[in-house]
């Protein structure tokens, strides 16, 4: 055996609560004020909810709008579930909300505004971007697929909310069978699978779990090969009684799932979290044009994996180094550091340029909403502007 394990979790987790909250402020200030720069965190324990940081608009705001939009952002989660009570899950009405947001510091305004319509980093720091041939959306295998479970349940949660709740935590440890094969991007079987999903005190354990394993075996597409529900041993709520959930239970924090959010263990995180920040900020956009260029060299058959680093400092637009590292699974004779030199050179990179390129500054139902990316994680699902492989031409010209 050769185990690797990830894990993720829904946006009723109490962390993802913050971020989901975070991130409905981050949309609707963009949306009054596309050039808004907002870094605004989110902390909740129990029923409190406090919400701090800075902004800069030329919107009309007050406290009441980061109020509404925190209730706005529960009730869309999916909180309370009908058949709670209180004291078990969140009720948005009982939320008490203070809120601390002050004015952006002039001193970064005057680094991150630059003439002719160009950003400057937001802060200094490092991004990564990551790929693998794994599978066909190029995202590595135990966190996709804890991601898909994860994502099975909470949309069997919210059709059912008089037996399960939105709290869920998902867990997947894939077999490779040897080193070897995990280099060289060959995943064999699922070893096991861990759920962590609220239910109603009335529900019996045995009960409660033959549906989620029905729900996990008909609404998950394995590939070939790597589930067998024979083999494959489950631990679904390990306790034994999982009732009392939400941030009634636990505190949430915004930026607390970075890993969750991005490559699940498989690769390095960056200096700081995507989630209540604008696209000024580096540690979002950045973040997003990292793993573009990673599923780039991946689907263009320049490497099996591919590892980008992005790297800033405050107010200057372009990175100040862009590294590519195939872990030796190139199929190329093209060298690494040639590759990260002619990327560099290829594309510019500045906040401005990805903003444009993926539409940052206009989250909308239409194109993505930041709130809902903040719910599903930051990168690996095909809707999102910056998962298109749209420079493949370019790319295979490298061979």
């Amino acid at each position: 055996m050769y185990l690797f394990t990830s894990e993720s979790v829904s946006a009723g987790h109490p962390d993802k609560c913050a971020d989901v909250i975070a991130d409905t402020i981050v949309d609707s200030l963009l949306q009054r004020d596309p050039s808004a720069k907002v870094a605004t965190e989110v902390f909740i324990s129990g029923k409190h909810i406090i919400i701090g940081g800075e902004v800069k608009t030329t919107a009309s705001i007050d406290n009441a709008f980061y109020e509404n939009s925190a209730r706005q952002a529960l009730e869309k989660i999916g909180y309370p579930e009908s058949g709670f009570k209180r004291g078990e899950t969140f009720f948005p009405d009982e939320a008490q909300i203070e809120v601390y947001v002050s004015k952006q510091s002039p001193d970064i305004t005057m680094g991150v505004e630059k003439k002719g319509n160009e950003i400057g980093a937001g802060d200094q720091g490092m991004m990564f971007g990551y790929a693998t041939s794994e599978r066909k959306d190029y995202m590595p295998s135990a966190f996709a697929y804890a991601r898909e479970i994860r994502d099975a349940l909470y949309a069997y949660a919210l059709e059912h909310p008089e037996t399960f709740g939105v709290d869920i935590k998902t867990e997947v440890v894939m077999d490779y069978g040897s080193k070897e094969n995990f280099d060289n991007c060959k995943p064999e079987h699922i070893a096991k699978i861990i759920v962590a999903i609220p239910c109603i005190s009335s529900i019996e354990p045995d009960e409660a779990e033959m549906q989620i394993r029905k729900v996990i075996e008909e609404e998950v597409k394995f590939e070939t090969g790597h589930f067998d529900a024979n083999r494959t041993v489950f631990y679904i709520n390990n306790t034994g009684r999982y009732v009392t959930h939400s941030p009634i239970a636990d505190s949430g924090l915004t930026g607390r799932k970075v890993v969750c959010d991005t490559y699940g263990g498989y690769a390095p995180i960056g200096g700081g979290s995507q989630s209540s920040k604008d696209y000024s900020k580096v540690d979002r956009s950045a973040l997003y044009a990292a793993r573009w260029l990673a599923k780039h060299i991946v689907a263009a058959g320049l490497a099996k994996k591919a590892l980008v680093q992005l790297s800033y400092v405050i107010a200057e637009p372009r990175p100040i180094s862009v590294t590519v590292d195939t872990q030796h699974t190139s199929l190329t004779a093209i060298k690494d550091e040639a590759l990260s030199q002619m990327i560099a050179e290829k594309f510019l990179l500045s906040p401005r340029w990805i903003t444009d390129k993926f539409g940052l500054d206009r989250p909308s139902k239409e194109h993505f909403l930041y709130a809902e990316v903040a719910a599903k994680g930051q990168i690996g699902y095909a809707e999102y502007p910056w998962e298109a492989l749209d420079e493949l031409e370019w790319f295979r010209g490298l061979k």
